[in-house]
């Protein structure tokens, strides 16, 4: 089996994979500062709770973009599981042809992403990660990373609110009946809500006029995406565990160019 770890800056997410089958996932927050042996405990847990034996994971793949997890994570990882872990990087056979202007800036999240969108749902491909950020990534035909766009997510939006305003409070971020709110809860909901669709909306046409590229997909993924997809006409397909599936398929790749 395949253990494949996507670290974040909020959440660290976690699948089991039985050849292509995504058996089982896991999430823990990213921002409590964890030893080697925490981490061990509770991936065994994880696992164990999910009847997943120890020896069975084969191999581990990560993709991370928070550099400050990675020395606790991936010693877990060995003194647990007794695997060495394929990290997403440079030199990674991912299949993505990198054109934008410097390559190695690009989180290893988004070419993850990429990767499932292109390999799943073919090209071209706008790509959308409702996370901490939210991305958009434009993957051509020829399965090239081409174009990205880097926004402020839903829940930074939503915390720059209650944080900075000091008579709003914390809010629950849904989408509100209609966006003629007539109370401070629902009129932040709106505003969040209503105001990322309109924004998600405006990017995804930009780049198609911009590309000029005709009947391309728009893929999002991320935890919030739903409440997005479930509200705009101009996003085609909502996939939970896209992240999941890419590390699946980098995985396959870099296990097929070994051999």
């Amino acid at each position: 089996m395949l253990l494949v770890v996507d670290i974040g800056n909020t959440n660290i997410t976690m699948g089991v994979f039985g050849g292509h089958n995504l058996n089982a996932k896991f999430r823990i927050t990213t921002k409590i500062i964890r030893t080697s042996d925490e981490y061990g405990l509770i991936i065994c847990d994880l696992l164990k709770i999910r009847n997943i034996k120890l020896d069975s994971i084969e191999d581990v793949v990560i993709s991370s973009v928070v550099p400050a997890v990675m020395h606790s994570f991936e010693n877990a990882i060995v003194k647990y599981l007794n695997r060495r872990p394929i990290n997403v990087g440079p030199g990674t056979r991912t299949g993505i042809k990198m054109v934008t202007g410097n390559a190695k800036e690009i989180g290893a999240d988004r070419i993850v992403d990429a990767v499932g969108a292109y390999n799943i749902y073919g090209g071209p491909v706008i790509v959308i990660d409702y996370g901490t950020a939210t991305t958009y990534d434009y993957i051509t035909e020829n399965g090239a990373f081409a174009a990205g766009v880097t926004s402020p997510g839903i829940r930074i939006c939503a915390k720059a609110l209650w944080q900075d305003a000091a008579k709003l409070p914390e809010i629950e971020i849904k989408k509100p009946d209609s966006i003629l709110a007539k109370d401070t809860i629902s009129s932040m909901q709106a505003g969040l809500v209503f105001g990322h669709i309109g924004e998600s909306e405006y990017i995804i046409r930009k780049i198609k006029e911009e590309t000029g590229a005709q009947n391309i997909k728009v893929v999002a993924t991320g935890g919030l995406g739903k409440i997005i997809y479930e509200s705009s006409k101009e996003i085609d397909i909502y996939d939970e565990d896209l992240t999941l599936k890419g590390l699946e398929i980098i995985y396959q790749k870099e296990r097929a160019n070994k051999k």
